[in-house]
């Protein structure tokens, strides 16, 4: 290294904490046709006939698209400012790391749905019949 040469700067670190903010947020809303009732049986703010009732209407109605159509959106917009605050605002900048807004994207994407799956058809199932929800256990489930 020369004397008028500048030191490189390391990449930036991603922030991973935005990133799996944005993969639990979409998860929770994704949920939310299932999680009222669940909460409201726990906190005995209902009765479970009540929030069984409420979660077959969440979740068999066209609320659970919604709910999806709302999460996604979320999902893309926390994206689009996550990538506006690293300085990826123009186009030409947009070329640039394509690479890594794709891979990102994907990440994003592919953990919200995986995380929704687990929490929703998992962790909330199992909490719901542990409160006392009609709900049935899973056909593989061993216990």
């Amino acid at each position: 290294m020369n004397e008028g040469d500048e030191p490189t700067k390391p990449p930036p670190r991603e922030n991973w904490r935005a990133l799996l903010g944005l993969v639990l947020s979409s998860a929770i809303v994704a949920s939310l046709c299932c999680l009222p009732s669940v909460v409201l049986v726990l906190f005995g703010l209902a009765s479970v006939s009540t929030a069984a009732a409420l979660s077959d209407k969440l979740y068999w109605g066209p609320t659970r698209y919604v709910l999806y159509a709302v999460s996604l959106a979320l999902a893309v917009a926390g994206l689009v400012l996550y990538f506006r605050r690293r300085g990826i605002c123009t186009l030409d900048a947009a070329r640039r790391e394509r690479n890594r807004i794709v891979n990102t994207t994907l990440v994003v994407l592919v953990g919200g749905v995986l995380t929704y799956l687990v929490w929703n058809y998992l962790i909330l199932d199992l909490i719901g019949i542990a409160a006392g929800l009609p709900w049935k256990m899973p056909s593989w489930w061993p216990f």
